[in-house]
């Protein structure tokens, strides 16, 4: 098609949005932050072993490279020239580990997931190094508690299990770090000159940065016995990185990274102190923007850096309350449960009924994480009775993200002492409209949710824009697109709202204390692994034998 048959559109910026559950590339308008259009597809998530959960970081690249290229045709038959792509952002799921090898390319281990318990022997080893067991002894630096969710822990394991690993650290050949860093390496060239970095959200889900120096924290690296040189350098949230060095964006600089809970913040345009949001996904994360000092919790929230949009920019802080499972508990049905065959049939199924009929669903597939930071708990759903059916489980399974919600809210709210007016909500589990009428109904307060949802792919899109020597997104708050939203108020009393918190919490108590980490053994559930017993039973049937083999003798 000739040239002048183009739409001219301006300026426009792409986004890679690699998230737990699925790879998307998205393209904005940098004057007026419309979608142009998208492609999507779904990540495979492995679970080789009870509470493991692992995705291949070779699939995860090739992901972003078929989403790209499909984006990209996309443009092409809309008319829209794709060389006014002036900048990439990344955002992707964060704490997900990867160590790969930089001579080769090659991943040496596939990647674990933020989600992944593996590594609960590992914690409570190192909590034993630590005085009184303190699981907060490193929040001061890291704003984290030591847990199985970062990925300080995740890389202890695998030098500790790996031995290709072990022998690539040795052999100065092995390089360390979250999706963001092997995303940005792998497409600014890899093996050939491929830039070796993280941004400063990254960098603080690690346990191994300062957030307040803004460094590599060379103590914390010795408490983990981490060797510093396999680390990427860390860089701001909005800086041309490097050039993409394939495919047909070939030549567009990589310009913005954020972790896709700050990259959603940033996208929400949450730039004051005070201001939150919600996001649903795989997890469910709420941020609250605490400005230029970070602000340490008292109620299980974490202190994270929210983003610094420039090298010479100041870096804001967030507080954040971390829920591991709420997109995931919809997939657990589709997938574990088979009882939908689509996670849009949930709002179906749970329409039909309106109720959860008394049943309650704590979804602890990874323990508890925020309020609680529980590793010991396990989900269960109580309540049953014989009335009970899989619409109410259905009901229930959304009404488990709402609490969940609820629960890091009121915590936010105790650490602020301003609590929210109303709360902002985005990411794919706020297309179910039944979920963000419970959201508002458990939470007493309205829920507005943006028009334009993608607001993690956004985020990412601005920060890239921005950065200098780019320079075709403004941030300057006159010039930042007005956002149109659709808003839920509550519709039920506060006192049916509370009793059903009340007993929510009933059934949080009961999840706790499931699992231990003693080894269970080889799964050997035989009598004779029990040797009393075993020896009881052989030494009878010997005496059985032997007795009818005497009588045999008598006849």
């Amino acid at each position: 098609m000739a040239a002048s048959d183009r739409v001219v559109l301006g300026p426009l910026v792409g986004s890679i949005d690699q998230g737990t559950s699925s790879t998307r590339f998205l393209v904005f308008n940098a004057k007026t932050a419309e979608l142009l259009s998208h492609h999507q597809v779904e990540i495979k998530q492995k679970f080789p072993k009870e509470g493991w959960v692992e995705q291949d970081p070779k699939e995860i690249l090739q992901s972003v490279y078929e989403c790209v290229e499909k984006t990209c045709e996309k443009l092409n038959q809309l008319n829209i020239d794709i060389t006014n792509i002036k900048a990439v952002g990344v955002s992707n799921q964060r704490e997900t580990t990867v160590v790969w090898d930089k001579t080769t390319g090659e991943p040496l281990y596939d990647a674990i997931v933020w989600l992944d318990l593996r590594t609960q022997p590992t914690v409570e080893r190192l909590l034993k190094r630590i005085p009184g067991k303190n699981k907060s002894f490193f929040k001061t630096r890291t704003g984290l508690p030591l847990s199985t969710y970062f990925s300080a822990v995740k890389l202890r394991w695998l030098l500790d299990n790996v031995e290709e690993i072990r022998q690539a650290v040795h052999d100065g050949r092995a390089m360390f770090g979250t999706i963001d860093s092997w995303l940005i390496w792998s497409l600014t060239g890899g093996k050939n000159g491929g830039v070796h970095c993280t941004d400063v959200t990254n960098a603080s889900r690690t346990m191994l940065f300062n957030i307040h120096s803004l460094t590599w924290d060379s103590e914390l690296c010795h408490f983990f016995d981490v060797p510093m040189e396999i680390l990427p350098k860390v860089r701001s949230s909005s800086e041309i990185y490097g050039l993409m060095k394939s495919g047909a964006l070939t030549g567009v600089p990589i310009s913005g990274c954020l972790g896709d809970q700050s990259a959603a913040l940033v996208g929400q345009m949450c730039f004051k102190d005070g201001q939150a949001k919600n996001t649903y996904g795989t997890g469910c994360f709420l941020l609250c923007n605490t400005g230029q000092k970070p602000v340490l919790s008292e109620h299980g929230l974490l202190t994270t850096v929210a983003y610094k949009l420039g090298r010479d920019k100041p870096v804001c802080y967030a507080l954040e309350g971390s829920v591991a499972i709420a997109g995931a508990v919809v997939r657990w049905l589709r997938d574990n449960l088979g009882i939908v065959k689509s996670s849009g049939e949930v709002e179906k199924l749970a329409a039909e009924v309106g109720t959860s009929y008394g049943c309650y669903f704590v979804p602890a597939f990874s323990g508890l994480y925020a309020p609680y930071w529980e590793p010991s708990a396990r989900g269960i759903i109580c309540g049953l009775t014989q009335f009970t059916n899989k619409n109410h489980i259905a009901f229930a399974a959304l009404e488990a993200v709402c609490f969940q919600t609820r629960e890091i809210l009121d915590a936010m709210n105790k650490d602020c002492g301003i609590p929210l007016s109303e709360l902002q909500v985005d990411g794919g589990m706020t297309n179910n409209k039944i979920l963000m009428q419970l959201q508002a109904d458990i939470l007493c307060i309205p829920v507005v949710k943006p028009s334009m949802p993608e607001t993690t792919a956004l985020g990412a899109a601005m920060a890239a824009g921005a950065a200098e020597g780019v320079g075709v997104w403004s941030l300057n708050p006159g010039d930042l697109t007005a956002v149109t939203w659709e808003r839920f108020e509550p519709q039920i009393n506060p006192e049916e709202s509370e009793y059903r918190y009340a007993r929510w919490k009933k059934a949080v108590m009961k999840s706790m204390g499931w699992e231990t980490s003693e080894p269970h053994g080889n799964g050997d559930s035989s009598i004779f692994s029990s040797l009393p017993l075993g020896f009881y039973i052989v030494s009878s049937m010997i005496m059985l034998i032997g007795a009818k083999y005497i009588s045999g003798i008598d006849k």
